[in-house]
């Protein structure tokens, strides 16, 4: 049977289709008027472009300890265009909830202690920036109690006001920009990932499965500042499995394929793409637990599990803590000699994954909202014609050593760069591990030379750095290009916000 003559009742088939489910005002779909839940229909995205990174040291699906930080910091450098005004000074007595530093632009922004204490020291650096707010912690943390009305009562006005008295405003992410949404602002949409495909990341249908409660009552609360407007996206994987696939007032969408699917920038560019004038509010999963559980029992309750892994960890695992957490209190899960670190080696202390994390040091403290932590060798070391041994145990996407012939291999990498900055070569490689509708050679060519038209035309309201972290790894001229999304973003705050 000819092709032609199949075609038209395919068509004929899917008119149908249409015709007999139709979308109504209250966001159900319905057969003859027969309502079904539109979460039971979801829809299905293969992400074809990107790389999984074979490091090793993934953490256990196990609990090592509950951390209990004798001292946490609060850190106004964990946000981006945040100018503080400081609420407390040296001596002050805070209680979990209590605001240490506001939005100097937005005052009503606030931006609360984890933990209750003592403030000990207000950490500056150049010309008086503020860095840190440094609090030593009660052995038991003492919560300041909010009352909390019923959340079906409360209109989005009112929702907007606990959480930003609560200091919850901060936990919610702004696309264009990546930076704290406006409270004034009403958003496109507003977007939850519900999987981490970062190196090592936390698994949270692990670290997040008793919190399946407080997620639900986040997202109701997220539902009242904008109804019928909160995307979720599923692992397809794991989404049979998840506990997530069992939330309710959400719109699912199923994610499949390699790092960086599970990215929120990813997700929003297939399903809503950010225009000019527009925004979309962001929430990490692990937040979204802290909005409902302020809602469920009227407290800042940041408390979350934190993955720690890595080539350098000696057990790697999940640890029961709050950001702001020291990194000395876990110090002694990183190996400094063994067979996973070199001897003449330093472990480096990231807040967050290899690609977008922070190195904070063994002195530093957990970010804001991090939920991994990542143990890794120091590559300060210089090898002789290693480009010449091609035998070598070492991964590359470029086919440069032998690794394609192990894929299932795992590798104890480090930081190593293996050469120096070269020349920004025009070249497709970026194209292959980047999954987003966006010309990436072009639009960071846009940034360097701070064109706002063609960073707006090219596509710079939809990404931030950790949307470019892959063309970062396998960039042949081992350019920092992370660092120059974050010029570009700042150049279209500057001029444009």
């Amino acid at each position: 049977m000819r092709w032609e003559f199949i075609w038209p009742n395919y068509v004929i088939f899917a008119e149908s289709l249409v015709k007999y489910f139709h979308t109504v005002p209250d966001g159900r779909y319905t057969a003859e008027n027969k309502p079904f839940n539109i979460k039971k229909m979801t829809d299905y995205i293969k992400i074809r472009k990107g790389l999984d990174i074979p490091l090793n040291g993934s953490p256990e699906a196990r609990v090592l300890r509950d951390v209990v930080s004798h001292t946490v910091e609060v850190k106004p450098t964990d946000f981006r265009n945040l100018i503080p005004k400081l609420l407390v000074k040296e001596g002050d007595k805070v209680l979990a909830g209590t605001p240490v530093f506001a939005d100097k632009m937005r005052p009503e922004v606030l931006f609360a202690s984890p933990v209750s204490g003592t403030v000990s020291a207000i950490v500056r650096g150049e010309k008086r920036k503020l860095l840190a707010v440094r609090i030593d912690a009660d052995p038991e943390r003492q919560n300041k109690i909010t009352e909390i009305p019923e959340l079906a009562s409360l209109d989005a006005s009112q929702v907007k006001a606990l959480m930003l008295a609560g200091g919850l405003w901060p936990c919610i992410q702004q696309r264009p920009y990546g930076i704290i949404a406006n409270p004034a602002d009403t958003p496109k949409n507003i977007f939850i990932s519900g999987f981490n495909t970062n190196p090592l990341a936390a698994d949270y249908d692990f670290s997040l499965k008793d919190d399946f409660d407080s997620i639900q009552k986040g997202v109701d609360v997220l539902n009242k500042l904008l109804p019928g407007g909160v995307h979720f996206s599923l692992n397809a994987s794991t989404q049979s499995s998840s506990p997530f696939h069992k939330l309710e007032r959400v719109i699912f969408h199923t994610f499949d394929g390699p790092h960086p699917a599970g990215n929120v920038g990813v997700q929003i560019n297939h399903i809503a793409p950010v225009n000019k004038g527009e925004a979309v509010w962001c929430v990490d999963l692990a937040l979204v637990a802290v909005i409902g559980r302020f809602f469920e029992k009227g407290i800042y309750d940041t408390t979350r599990l934190v993955a720690v892994g890595g080539p350098c960890a000696k057990t790697p695992g999940y640890v029961k803590c709050v950001p702001g957490m020291a990194m000395k209190d876990i110090a002694d899960l990183a190996c400094q000699d063994s067979e996973k670190a070199h001897k003449e080696l330093d472990v480096r202390y990231i807040s967050g994954s290899v690609l977008t994390g922070r190195n904070v040091g063994a002195d530093g403290s957990l970010g804001f909202a991090d939920t991994q932590v990542t143990f890794l060798s120091e590559g300060n070391y210089h090898e002789a014609f290693g480009w010449a041994k091609p035998f070598r145990a070492k991964h590359s996407v470029s086919h440069a050593y032998f690794s394609w012939l192990c894929p299932k291999k795992r590798y104890n990498m480090d930081t190593n760069l293996n050469g120096g900055p070269r020349a920004f070569v025009a070249t497709s490689e970026y194209q292959k591990v980047f999954p987003m509708d966006i010309y990436p050679v072009e639009l960071l060519k846009a940034c360097l030379a701070g064109d706002i038209d063609k960073m707006e035309a090219l596509g710079i309201y939809e990404v931030v750095e950790e949307d470019f972290a892959l063309c970062e790894y396998i960039c042949p001229s081992k350019i920092d290009i992370q660092s120059i999304i974050t010029a570009g973003i700042a150049v279209m705050l500057k001029e444009m916000a």
